[in-house]
């Protein structure tokens, strides 16, 4: 009968996350800092912050669904004489 194990740190939904999440951080961080004069070029909308909350929240949505529903692998067994 086959084991089965999860993937962990290899499944790309953490790596999609973790990619997403180091963007969204640093746009954060812009909006939070940015000048007026640019906010209002953007109709008065502080577009770096909203974006980055954004991509946070995605990054917060894609790792809770991979440690909820994890991917399960079958792992064969082998027997020792092989």
């Amino acid at each position: 009968m086959a084991r089965k194990k999860k993937s962990g740190a290899f499944d790309i939904r953490i790596v999609i996350a973790a990619l997403v999440g180091i963007y969204g951080l640093v746009l954060t961080v812009l909006g939070l800092v940015e000048k007026q004069a640019e906010i209002d070029k953007a109709a008065g909308i502080n577009i770096n912050l909203w974006g980055g909350l954004g991509m946070l929240l995605f990054t917060v949505l894609f790792v809770l669904w991979a440690r909820l529903r994890p991917i399960v692998v079958p792992v064969e067994e082998t027997s020792a004489g092989e």
